[in-house]
This record gives C-alpha cells, structure tokens and sequence, in this order.
C-alpha cells in the first residue's frame, strides 16, 4: 500500500490520468494497494453472484466490479463490488457514480482493512449508502450495515438484502474459495 503525503480534493484525483493501479482516494490522500488472490476471488465470487441474480432478474439493476464512486469533496472510492437498482442505473457512457450506489461490498485486503472498516465505513454511510457489506477474508465474515443496523454473519448464516429482492448467499459456501 502506497499512500501520499499531500492532500488532494476529489477533482484533483478525478483529473489524474489512469495509472493502471489500484488507486483511491481516502479523506484527501492517495492510497494503492495490491490486492491478493484470496480477495480476488471473494470478489469473483460475489459479482458472479450479483451479476447471475440481475442477468435472471431483468430489467432489476446492474452490478459491477470497481468503478470511481465520488463520495465528497475528499473521497473518491473503487468499491470491490456493487449493485444499483435499474432506478439508479448510470447511463451507458457515465465515467463515475457521483454518490453512492445501492449496494457496495468491500473484501478485506491486508492493506486496506482499516480503512474499510473506519473511513471509508463511515463516509460511505454518511453520503446515504443504502448497504455496505464488509467481507472478512481473515475471519470469514460478513459484516452488513443497513443504515442504523449492523449484522454479522457466519457460516451457517444466508446473506440477503432489501437492495437486491430474492438474493440469498450461503456464507459458507462464500468463503470456500
């Protein structure tokens, strides 16, 4: 993980060419990190499953995997997975979301875990994200926050959402990667 010393706002970061890392920005500061492939295929994993539900449910949303999301003024995040209702699709040539989707699910990489779990949690539900779920790679966990509630979920536990009607993942079975 790289992070920089100077502070930058969102459109200073937006107006960076790409640099083929995985970049954010977090409360004004670059940060790079290098995902593992435990974390690569968590996220495989849950876009499949996002993108399966959404390809038997048309006309019902879209997921993605990374993406600019444009937070405020000091966070640009790349959210590991998300899904937006067809309501909040973006149009076909839309570069970022400005504002969060419906639905963001970040998997855990050693070197960004403590800014998922504190900044960016916290900045995320401060500009209305509806769902965030923070997948626990180390503990084999899923934490949700639905607004003012948070769950924890486990093996033996279904992971389902409001955001994504019908959805049902074995926890378990997620974490078997």
């Amino acid at each position: 993980m790289v992070i920089t010393d100077r502070r930058m706002t969102a459109d200073e970061f937006l107006a960076l060419p790409p640099d083929g890392r995985h970049t954010q920005l977090i409360d004004g500061e670059i940060v790079v990190s290098d995902p593992q492939l435990r974390h690569q295929r968590l996220v495989g994993e849950l876009f499949r499953l996002l993108a399966n539900w959404t390809t038997d449910h048309p006309g019902t949303g879209e997921a993605g995997i990374g993406c600019n999301v444009r937070i405020d003024d000091r966070n640009v995040f790349v959210p590991d997975v998300w899904w937006v209702s067809e309501d909040h699709r973006l149009a076909r040539d839309a570069g970022r979301f400005d504002g969060p989707p419906d639905l963001v699910a970040e998997v855990r990489s050693p070197s960004t875990w403590r800014y998922d779990i504190g900044n960016k949690r916290d900045a995320y539900l401060r500009a209305g994200l509806a769902e965030l779920w923070l997948v626990d790679a180390a503990a084999d966990v899923v934490l949700v926050f639905r607004g003012a509630e948070s769950l924890e979920l486990a093996a033996g536990d279904r992971l389902t959402t409001p955001q994504v009607p019908g959805l049902s993942i074995d926890v378990a079975a997620l974490f078997d990667r």
